[in-house]
């Protein structure tokens, strides 16, 4: 993995990490509203455009945020990194129709930059490994040779 250094490694690590148990927790939270209650971020736009009431929507938008940081955690996070950035995109346009959480919309909109990032990493990250081990094939293949 030398062509993957080791403190971009530790930054995939933190991003992939940081990426999918958020999305994880907060989807779970979904159900709970522990941490804040989810359904005042709908805008009143999506309100009249979805055709459940908020706290259904709001159970489903849990799903697809649970089953995103499962897909960032496992061996998919190039896939999960781009279904992140583009649902915290949804989450900001969202937001800013609403009239008010601007701030949140710019955090969400940083937050998808970071998740362009992971997916970025982990292609670097990709080939540096697959070329490691096909170096590691050819050098078995000569050796049996």
């Amino acid at each position: 993995m030398k062509n993957f250094d080791s403190r971009l490694n530790v930054s995939w690590w933190a991003l992939r990490i940081g990426l999918g148990v958020a999305p994880i927790v907060a989807g779970i939270d979904k159900y709970f509203n522990k941490l804040v209650d989810w359904g005042m971020y709908l805008s009143p736009l999506a309100t009249k455009l979805v055709p459940v009431s908020t706290p259904t929507f709001m159970h489903i938008v849990g799903i697809v945020e649970v089953v995103a940081g499962i897909v960032v955690l496992s061996r998919w996070t190039k896939l999960g990194s781009y279904v992140v950035m583009l649902w915290l995109f949804a989450i900001a346009a969202n937001l800013l129709t609403t009239g008010m959480f601007y701030d949140l919309a710019v955090r969400d909109m940083e937050l998808a930059i970071g998740a362009f990032a992971l997916a970025q990493l982990t292609a670097v990250r990709e080939g540096a490994l697959g070329a490691r081990e096909e170096k590691k094939a050819l050098g078995r293949a000569l050796a049996a040779y």
